[in-house]
């Protein structure tokens, strides 16, 4: 008999739930948005059965929703514009007792946020791999508890480079004339391998420990802005990495294509506008993943759409993002996609996103953008995308020779497809990034060629990005296709380096006259007004010659590229509606001023840049 309570008790304590709560996303949020709605992803330990309670003005539970994972609950709030900022508690309920709590604030949001202003085409993109760039804090490059060691002899290892190093470097990117930089991804890759390029996500809310912290990355923004450079957020919403916790404990079913199993995309991406695609093709190609250990997201699910929505949104609100450059931007879901364009730009309506299709054709390319007329009635609200029809059509007037025509044909041929686009001056135009060979090694190592390659995309339209270490001609020739290769180290940006692109030490005098020539060039065009809002005309090229003008009301630049070996004599009566009336060039590189005559001679695999005056 003495054993009953005893037997009693712990049959009592058996049922007693062992609940907890690991983390509340979005781990904080603000107030005065224009959808009022937020969603809490709420997980935990056994709490599927709990039910949230709120007491603060202002602020209501919608909905709380199960999942068949006992460990999730996913609580929408409704914020009225009206409610004040502060913390209060979210009570969790067991039936009527409070078993838990979790603090939540909301946060009044800074002024002039919405009005955040994007990129223009007065900047140029500064280009970086944080893990490549410069190690500014050597006591994070090992981190206790991550998987992937610092390793600087191996590509594809973890090397060092840092928030801290990007932060000490911000002098020399504002004096090159850089007014933007673009951040390839900072957030947490907890993977066991090749992590550093920062593409398999483990944490939508944190920045990787050895890069920093999220404080530190909202610091390099605000000290950017202090020096007139412009924050860019490179974003993933089609895939994580495949040790993500939601990923080894998914809350549905379907949170990942294919059931999680791991099923290779196709990369057809014109099944999204191909009238003749089969639906097997289409499925195959956006619910594919991209490697075993790059789990493809499932957008159709409104969860997991949500979550990604909000976790943009958090990051542009917390970080004062001026753009976002989204990776692999047609393999989500495309309807998902719309929404998510739609969502950021209602909120931030002067905000930049680009994204990147790879494709060679501007039909394929001009199908995402806002304002685009499709044959399917499909409409987007991205500003914005990655210029990859141009770079293509760029290498090919340089490095090869048409099948008709002049060497620069096929660019200027692919500049007159720009009626394709809603708008053309709001493409992104580049010579390389951090997923192809170096320009100088797709030059075949010519530095005539790559200033042409950079004068070019410096005065046409669209915003330029340069991607770092091409201002002192870093290449891949040793395997022109390796990523590690692609992305070495910046020199200086290692204590022990012997050169510095950063202090010009230990620089070829090939290397210095590069660095100095782009310099110049950056510093003139953050100045010239005509090149950032000015009309572009082109004339047909000529015995390997290129001609364009921008020109507004009140002021003309004429551009000539001249890729001959020699010398080549210009009819200026060929450009006389741009000339007429007008009296003299100045050559914006060297000062040189001239008047305008019958003829203009122009050296051989030169770029000039003319004022007009």
């Amino acid at each position: 008999m003495r054993s009953l309570p005893l037997l009693l008790i712990l049959l009592l304590c058996t049922c007693v739930r062992a609940q907890s709560i690991d983390r509340v996303e979005p781990p904080n949020w603000w107030i005065g948005f224009e959808n009022t709605a937020l969603e809490l992803l709420v997980y935990g330990k056994d709490i599927s059965h709990l039910r949230a309670k709120i007491e603060h003005p202002g602020v209501t539970v919608k909905s709380v929703i199960t999942t068949d994972n006992p460990n999730y609950l996913f609580v929408t709030l409704d914020v009225e514009p009206e409610t004040k900022a502060g913390t209060f508690p979210i009570i969790f309920h067991d039936r009527d007792k409070e078993v838990l709590r979790w603090n939540y604030q909301l946060m009044a949001r800074k002024t002039g946020a919405k009005d955040i202003a994007g990129y223009d085409n007065s900047d140029v993109l500064y280009l970086i791999t944080p893990d490549r760039f410069a190690n500014g804090d050597p006591s994070n490059d090992e981190v206790d508890g991550m998987k992937d060691t610092l390793n600087r002899n191996f590509g594809g290892g973890r090397h060092g480079g840092d928030i801290a190093g990007m932060s000490n470097s911000l002098d020399y990117i504002a004096d090159m004339g850089f007014t933007a930089v673009w951040v390839n991804p900072v957030l947490e890759n907890d993977m066991e391998e090749y992590s550093y390029h920062g593409y398999s996500t483990t944490d939508f809310y944190e920045v990787d420990a050895r890069y920093g912290t999220n404080e530190s990355y909202q610091k390099l923004g605000v000290d950017a802005g202090a020096k007139g450079v412009k924050m860019i957020m490179d974003m993933i919403l089609n895939h994580c990495g495949s040790n993500h916790w939601f990923v080894l404990d998914p809350p549905t079913d379907d949170w990942i294509n294919n059931g999680g199993e791991y099923i290779n995309t196709s990369h057809k991406r014109t099944t999204v506008q191909d009238v003749h695609a089969s639906n097997y093709d289409k499925k195959m190609f956006s619910d594919g993943w991209f490697v075993s250990t790059m789990p493809d997201l499932n957008q159709r699910n409104p969860l997991m759409a949500t979550y990604l929505i909000q976790n943009s949104i958090w990051w542009i609100e917390y970080a004062g993002l001026a753009g976002i450059r989204m990776d692999t931007y047609p393999y989500p879901d495309a309807d998902f996609m719309a929404d998510w364009t739609c969502a950021v730009m209602s909120e931030y309506p002067h905000f930049s996103i680009v994204g990147e299709e790879w494709s060679s054709s501007p039909a394929i390319v001009s199908y995402w953008q806002a304002g685009k007329v499709n044959h399917d009635g499909y409409i987007s609200c991205l500003p914005g995308l990655m210029d990859f029809p141009v770079q293509e059509a760029m290498r090919k007037s340089l490095t090869e020779k048409p099948s008709w025509g002049d060497d620069w044909t096929p660019l200027y041929e692919m500049m007159a497809h720009d009626f394709l686009y809603a708008d053309h001056n709001a493409l992104v135009v580049f010579p390389d990034n951090h997923d192809m060979a170096r320009v100088f090694t797709q030059v075949n190592h010519d530095a005539d060629l790559w200033r042409l390659a950079l004068a070019f995309v410096l005065t046409t339209r669209g915003t330029p990005q340069v991607y770092y270490g091409t201002e002192i001609l870093m290449d891949s020739r040793e395997n022109p296709g390796d990523h590690g290769l692609i992305r070495s180290d910046f020199p200086g940006g290692w204590a022990a380096d012997t050169t510095s692109a950063f202090t010009g030490k230990g620089l070829s005098d090939e290397q210095s006259s590069a660095q100095a020539w782009l310099k110049k060039l950056l510093n003139w065009r953050k100045s010239s007004d005509v090149i950032h809002h000015g009309k572009l005309m082109q004339f047909a090229p000529n015995d390997q010659a290129y001609v364009y003008f921008r020109y507004t009301e009140t002021s003309k630049v004429m551009v000539v590229l001249n890729k001959n070996e020699d010398s080549v004599t210009l009819p200026m009566m060929v450009f006389d509606e741009m000339l007429k009336g007008e009296a003299s060039l100045t050559d914006i590189l060297t000062g040189e001023r001239s008047a305008i005559g019958e003829t203009l001679v122009v050296e051989g695999k030169r770029a000039y840049i003319f004022e007009v005056r």
